[in-house]
């Protein structure tokens, strides 16, 4: 196992206390197996089951765990095919889960219901859980969402007095922004009952309720004409067999002048999601790969009008996540237990390195029909001031820690 990803500087402590490793070099991190049944299922299905195995703590790892994973993961994402074969045999074994309107729903729950006081411990203050746009790496995660959701809106040419459809709306927080600070009218679409009863209770604090409609229905359900139709992190959940089907609703809803974004996160390559991730964390998700996300726009005659890739953005929006969760562990561990933290410390941990190596990408996709001329001449509008500075051309980290000769 050590010798396929590089014989890495790590020793493997088995449950009789002998050691094993395949490098010279002295050990920087020790992986401590706690019997011969996690040892088997590990060597048999290693994307799945080293998140079985720490999860209920049969595997422990001593040392920096962030960087422990990006021993592991780095190799991953490399041009070594015998690795990437490897990891694409084992996602034979596992596939996700249907995504039908009743799937969907059951899907929804099992990650989003689990309970607004768990995601207020380390969201941002308008709980916007998707990738933030960090413009300066110094800007808070609570700037860096506000600068995110004024980057789409740019993206979108938002007018007054024009109407939006959003479908997947999170907590309503993006959704609240483009009516307040955009003069927009927004039907906001989701089939989260904890979300949408946050979300509306929110637009009535800030007497927003006439401006902006909360619709407890599926992305299949929405109805209604719109200049602008906005999806953010919404695409991972509908299924990449109903992406021609997301486009005929697209279709049907957008005006012959009307643009469109779609946020998701993507691959390089269709693969599907790690196969514990989409077990534990997201059950039913499928990142895709642009070739696959073409089936929303090619069917339906939309022009792809602007590409834009921000996964390094979501590596510092993790960071800064994965730092909050672990600020309040103590609370978490409270709400649910031990086997739960580590799982999602896990989550937030290796999805930022995934994101920093490029085994996952952000795209931004705007378009628009075919036949309309009501695009941009210039990329101007979507910039001003300073945001047109260079961001990322290294990747060090939010803290100038890290490096990679890999990026």
């Amino acid at each position: 196992m050590l010798r396929h990803i590089g014989s890495p500087p790590v020793s493997i402590v088995l449950w009789d206390g002998s050691e094993v490793s395949a490098s010279d070099a002295a050990p920087e991190f020790r992986v401590s197996i706690a019997d011969r049944m996690t040892l088997w299922r590990v060597a048999c299905d290693p994307l799945a089951q080293f998140g079985e195995g720490y999860s209920r703590g049969a595997i422990q790892v001593d040392g920096d765990f962030v960087e422990f994973l990006r021993m592991m993961m780095y190799p991953l994402a490399g041009p070594r095919f015998g690795v990437r074969r490897r990891a694409r045999n084992a996602f034979r074994w596992h596939g996700p889960k249907g995504m039908t309107l009743a799937g969907s729903r059951e899907n929804i729950y099992r990650h989003y219901d689990i309970g607004n006081p768990f995601y207020k411990l380390w969201l941002d203050e308008r709980m916007l859980y998707t990738c933030a746009y960090f413009r300066e790496i110094e800007m808070s995660l609570e700037d860096a969402q506000i600068a995110k959701m004024d980057h789409i809106c740019r993206k979108l040419q938002l007018k007054p007095g024009e109407t939006v459809i959003e479908a997947g709306c999170g907590w309503g927080g993006f959704a609240l922004h483009m009516a307040a600070h955009y003069g927009v009218t927004v039907r906001a679409f989701n089939i989260s009952r904890e979300q949408i009863l946050y979300a509306r209770e929110s637009a009535r604090l800030a007497g927003l309720e006439d401006r902006v409609e909360f619709v407890e229905e599926d992305w299949r359900e929405i109805t209604g004409q719109c200049d602008a139709f906005v999806s953010v992190g919404m695409l991972e959940h509908v299924g990449i067999e109903h992406f021609r089907r997301l486009g005929k609703v697209i279709d049907r809803c957008l005006t012959p002048e009307g643009r469109g974004l779609i946020h998701s996160i993507g691959r390089n390559y269709p693969e599907p999601l790690n196969p514990w991730i989409e077990r534990h964390i997201f059950p039913g998700a499928e990142p895709p790969a642009l070739s696959e996300m073409m089936d929303i726009f090619e069917h339906r005659n939309f022009s792809v009008l602007d590409l834009e890739n921000i996964r390094l953005h979501y590596a510092v929006t993790l960071e800064h996540w994965l730092a909050r969760f672990d600020e309040n562990v103590d609370e978490v561990r409270d709400m649910f237990d031990e086997p739960f933290v580590r799982m999602w410390r896990l989550y937030l941990a290796s999805s930022m390195v995934a994101f920093e190596c490029g085994l996952l990408q952000l795209f931004q996709v705007v378009f628009a029909p075919g036949r309309s001329n009501n695009i941009p001449w210039t990329r101007d509008y979507m910039y001003s001031g300073d945001q047109t500075k260079e961001f990322g051309a290294v990747w060090r980290g939010r803290n100038g820690k890290h490096s990679r000769d890999a990026m």
